[in-house]
Order: C-alpha cells, then structure tokens, then sequence
C-alpha cells in the first residue's frame, strides 16, 4: 500500500469496485487515428444486420424459386407469409401505389433532363396510349376479383382471362399505330411501352389473386418492385444510349422479369391451389365484367380526350406540360386509394349484411369529405410551393401556368370521387347500370375538347378536362342515389 493517504483512499475504492489494478491512462490518438466510439460501432453493426436482413430475404427468395423450378410444384410450396395484416396491407400498398402513381411523371422527368421537352412529350403521348389500352388488359377484373368471397370463379378462370385481355391490347395497340401513321421511332417507343403495359395488367391478376386471400401487402411490393425496376432500366438505358425506343423497351425486359422472377411465383407460393378452369367460368367473366371494362376504358379515354385532341393540333411539349400540370392532381386520386382500397373486401362485408346498409352510406359520405380535404390541401400546397418546385424537377418555365394548375387540382379531385363511386357500384354488384352515364359523358367530352383545344390550346384542353369529368361525376352521384333507393325498397 502506498504511504500517502490520498493514494491509499484511490487504492481502496477501485478494489472495491472490483477494478483491481489501476486503469491505464487515456491516451491521446495520434493524428489521423480513427478512434470508433460506442455509437459509431452500435451503428456499424446495426447496418451490418440490416444489409444481413435484405441479402437473407433474397437469398431464401432465390433457393425457394429454384426449389420450386426444379421441382416443378409451385402451387404445392407451403406459405411462408400471414394473412389479416392490416397495417402491412396499409403500408405496402401505399408504397405499391405511390410507385405505380409516380413512375410516369419519373420517367418523363428523366426523359426531359436527357432528351428535352420535345422528345419528352413524345414519349408522354405513347404512354398516354398505353395507359388507356392498360384498361382494355385489366378488363375491369380487379375490383370482381378481390370482392369474389365465395370463389365463384377460379383463379385460373381469372388467369385465361387476362392472358387473353393482354393479347387483344397488344393487337390493337399495334392496329392504332398503323391507323395513325407513326414513323419508325414513334411506333417502337409505342410498341415497347405497350409490352410493359401489358405485363402490368398481366401481373394485376396475380396480385389481385393475393389480395383476394388478405395478402395485399405483398401485392404491394411486388407492384413497388416491379416499378423500380422499370424506372431503372429505362433511366440506364437512355443515360447510354439517349435513344427513346431503347429506353421503352429496357422499360418492358424490366417488367418481364419482375413477373417471372417475383409477381407470378408470389401468387402461387403464397396462395391456395386453384380449382380447374371451366370455358363457363371464363365465358361468364367476359361477360360480367364487360359493364366494368366498359365504364373503366371510357373514363380513361374521356381522361385522355384533351391529349389526342392536343395531338393533332399542338407540338408535342404541350402533351408534356399537360401531363406534368395533372401529376399533382393524380396525387389526389391515389392517396384516395391509399385510404379505401384495402379496405374493399371488408366494405363487401358490410353491405353483406342488410343490416348495415346506414353504416355503408355513412362510410361512402365520409371518404367523399376525405377527398375534398386532399383537394383543398394540394391546391394549398401547389399554390404556395408546388409550382415552384415542379419548375425546379422539370428545368421548365410553370410559373406561366398557375390557374392551369389550380384548375387541374380541382379535376384531379372530382376523378378521385369518379373513381371512388365506381369502386362502389362494383362492390353493389350494379356496375350495368353505369355504362350508359360513361357513353353519356363521353358523348359530351369529344366535342367539349375538340372546341376548347381549337379555341384555347393547352388551356382549352384542361378546362375541358374539367368540364367532361364534373358532367360524369354529376350522372354517378344520380346513378349511386337510384340504386340506393332500388336496394331500400327491396328490404
């Protein structure tokens, strides 16, 4: 023991501690000595294991699909992923949907930034065809799909229809390009874009097969996924080569692979065996869906009216700037979906039970008011911040085209309730009763947007955008009100 007290007292209360010799003295790192702190290392390990985590899913991803390619039973994989996931469900599709929702004004942007305005908008007007085509693929099955509790229908039945839905898009696509004439490089860029279309209804019936088992969250990221990969591919593609038609179809490869790789083997791994095909369970799809398909197709091309007529009379960056003034509105339409969508099955339920008819109305009535909250907060946001912004993503003037964009939020609201209401007339089982309010207002829609693009241009073409979408709104509130009254009486 050392003699001064000071030391003996320091001696005693490390021994005491447990500490027996005493500790070394910190010492001073030499200069350029990196020195990993508790936190520095705690992070360090925590991206090790997140890195782990996704090479692990990956990997088990992989050897389960090559299991099943070898083996060659991919229905008889057993379930690996739960059902009844609500907040998953919400999450991933709302990922899903956000990605789906923002690959087209992506896509534009980078077309912009390496090709310009001009080519952009070409670009802009072949995927405005293969968006209104996309609905002939999907055939309005979705939405039957999901809502078929009992499985009157079997997934093959489901299968058959699309695989056929997609081969008659791809034929009329190609017939529509003929019909208007394009030169080489518009018809690739078109074609492309077709295919990728077509993959995506394609892969719509494997996830709708998913959400119809209460799995949407996986639907949702194989709907992220394949988005992603699109975007990839296409922004590569052009970055090396600066050619539209390479880019388009790098776009389509990408989608491919993300079906064969991920959307398809998804389905069949995560979901029960499929019944056999029957001719009379495909026959009565085509049949029943074609009032849904109908409404669907003719929304979409009372939506896209404006642009075709713009064809023909403008420069193709007009189709640009029309596009880039309704992303912000879209916007509206998929945060509606984000709130109502998986909520589909259980809204089926509801009116299920005649009991709970009040509660159904009061629900419809209250994600009404929840659309007119998202309108009002993004015409806030786009006059204050959006516009500014938009210019800045885009390297083009917008400030030009202020009351443009106002005018566009305000349509992008009245498409969310469109969409709304019809989601609910399928659910009601009376989507016959509204095709005839779709050929009404298309009927109108024509000449409205033929007129206001001779007289105005671009903004001809978004006022009567607006005009063509508030007349159809108007038919579906009467429509919705009629069939209501129809179900009370039958009670």
């Amino acid at each position: 023991m050392p003699r001064n007290p000071l030391k003996r007292l320091v001696g005693a209360r490390r021994q005491s501690a447990g500490e027996g010799a005493p500790a070394a003295p910190a010492r001073t790192p030499r200069y350029g000595v990196r020195v990993e702190t508790r936190h520095r290392r705690v992070r360090r390990q925590r991206d090790r294991g997140r890195e782990a985590f996704l090479a692990r899913v990956v990997n088990d991803w992989w050897d389960r699909l090559i299991s099943a390619v070898f083996g060659g039973k991919f229905s008889e994989q057993t379930e690996q992923y739960l059902a009844h996931q609500t907040k998953r469900d919400y999450v991933c599709n709302t990922l899903g949907q956000a990605a789906w929702g923002s690959l087209f004004p992506l896509l534009t942007m980078v077309a912009t930034w390496l090709v310009g305005a001009e080519q952009a908008g070409l670009f802009s007007m072949a995927f405005t065809v293969g968006t209104l085509l996309l609905f002939l693929a999907n055939y309005g099955v979705r939405t039957y799909q999901v809502s078929d509790l009992d499985e009157m229908r079997s997934f093959l039945d489901y299968q058959i229809n699309r695989f056929a839905t997609c081969a008659v898009m791809l034929a009329v696509g190609w017939l529509w390009c003929q019909i208007r004439g394009y030169d080489a490089e518009m018809f690739s860029i078109c074609m492309g874009v077709l295919v990728f279309r077509a993959v995506d209804g394609l892969a719509d019936v494997y996830e709708g097969r998913l959400q119809q088992k209460d799995k949407l969250y996986l639907a949702g990221l194989s709907q992220a996924a394949r988005c992603v990969l699109a975007l990839v591919a296409f922004s590569l593609a052009l970055l090396v080569t600066h050619s539209l038609p390479v880019a388009s179809w790098a776009m389509a490869v990408g989608a491919v692979a993300s079906l064969l790789l991920l959307t398809a083997p998804l389905a069949f791994f995560e979901t029960d065996r499929s019944m056999p095909a029957t001719l009379r369970g495909v026959r009565e799809l085509f049949v029943e869906c074609f009032p849904l398909f109908l409404a669907l197709f003719l929304y979409n091309l009372i939506d896209s009216v404006p642009k075709f007529a713009m064809e023909g009379a403008l420069s193709y960056d007009n189709q640009l700037y029309y596009n880039a003034m309704y992303f912000p509105a879209h916007s509206i339409l998929m945060v509606a979906g984000f709130i109502y969508k998986p909520q589909l099955v259980r809204l089926a339920r509801i009116w299920d039970d005649p009991e709970k008819h009040r509660r159904f109305d009061l629900l419809v009535l209250a994600m009404i008011g929840v659309i007119a909250l998202v309108t009002g907060a993004m015409a806030l946001f786009m006059a204050t911040l959006g516009i500014p912004l938009m210019s800045l993503m885009y390297g083009l003037d917008f400030e030009q085209f202020r009351g443009l964009c106002l005018v566009m939020v305000a349509t992008g609201g009245v498409c969310a309730c469109i969409d709304f209401l019809y989601q609910i007339v399928t659910v009601l089982r009376a989507q016959g009763e509204v095709s005839k309010l779709y050929l009404i207002a298309f009927a109108f829609s024509v000449p409205v947007a033929m007129l206001l693009v001779s007289f105005s241009g671009l903004a001809g073409a978004v006022v009567g955008s607006l005009v063509s979408m508030a007349i159809l709104l108007t038919l579906l509130v009467m429509e919705y009100l009629s069939i209501r009254r129809k179900a009370s009486r039958a009670l």
